[in-house]
């Protein structure tokens, strides 16, 4: 077969698929001798009539099982009627339907169920539900519900923020959902926290506060000797106080030679005068003839 430009192949037809209608085909072959002997032709008229007459469960019209073959998957109702118009093995038309099933519809890559966070509000156990539900190997609500053991309204509104659930319905629930241990877990202890209000917040001397408590009390304890330390300086600001100290030294030693002078020049010129100059500074405490030198910081 050529292919035409511009077209799209046809995608490959799973073998599952063709052997169950390959199947299908040699079961309806099967089907002739037995309509012969009730003097009629196996066509799809009478395996529809045969199937109607075994039941309600296997009422199926000939178009439907002429569908059977047109390259399609038919339902599992269809296949077993057609089995049981033909008469062939019904375990076997199940065993082919669900190995051609798995070929055409594969099982999706599930996520990793979610497990919620800390939460404390409806809000938040809704947006948890669906979370949950998104991770759903079947997500669909009608499926979720059934498993469950609830009605399809009554967990929408549970979905919707319209109805509070219970602990038992959000158990079911996660179950449906195949959730797991830690995410059920996760999800019923957020709803008791949204039932009971966020814990009261009681202070607890943790090691850090102990930790803080003593650190304060050691630099208390330091705190008089810091206060008598002087700030340490940096190399500049060191050398400035050098320079002045120097200068400063120079200025005294100036001042007490100049002084000494002084002195020499008055115990030469002033002579019998000393003495009541010695007497009246000795009173103030200071010898005669000497001058104070007050550094001043």
């Amino acid at each position: 077969m050529t292919h035409v430009p511009g077209r799209a192949r046809p995608a490959a037809e799973p073998a599952e698929l063709a052997f169950l209608r390959g199947w299908l085909r040699a079961a309806k072959i099967a089907a002739v001798p037995a309509a012969r002997d009730a003097g009629k032709r196996a066509t799809f008229q009478y395996l529809a009539g045969q199937a109607c007459a075994s039941g309600k469960d296997y009422v199926v019209s000939d178009c439907t099982l002429r569908q059977a073959l047109d390259g399609r998957l038919p339902t599992l109702r269809t296949t077993l009627a057609f089995a049981r118009g033909a008469g062939a093995d019904e375990e076997t038309a199940r065993r082919l339907w669900a190995a051609a099933d798995r070929a055409v519809h594969p099982p999706r890559c599930r996520p990793a169920p979610h497990v919620s966070g800390w939460f404390t509000t409806r809000t938040g156990l809704i947006r948890a539900m669906n979370r949950i539900r998104a991770t759903a190997p079947d997500a669909r609500l009608r499926v979720l519900a059934r498993q469950a053991g609830l009605s399809s309204s009554t967990l929408h509104r549970l979905l919707t923020n319209q109805q509070m659930p219970t602990a038992t319905q959000l158990t079911a629930f996660a179950a449906a959902c195949d959730a797991g241990e830690s995410a059920t877990a996760a999800l019923l202890a957020g709803h008791r926290r949204v039932l009971n209000g966020p814990p009261p917040w009681t202070p607890y001397p943790c090691a850090y506060a102990e930790l803080a408590e003593e650190r304060r009390q050691r630099d208390e304890a330091t705190r008089p000797w810091l206060a008598e330390q002087e700030p340490e300086l940096d190399w500049y600001d060191q050398q400035l106080r050098d320079a002045e100290e120097a200068l400063f030294q120079r200025w005294v030693q100036d001042t007490e030679a100049l002084l000494d002078e002084l002195q020499d020049d008055q115990a030469q010129h002033t002579g019998a005068g000393a003495g009541a100059a010695e007497a009246a500074d000795g009173k103030e405490g200071v010898p005669a003839g000497e001058f104070r030198v007050v550094r001043r910081t």
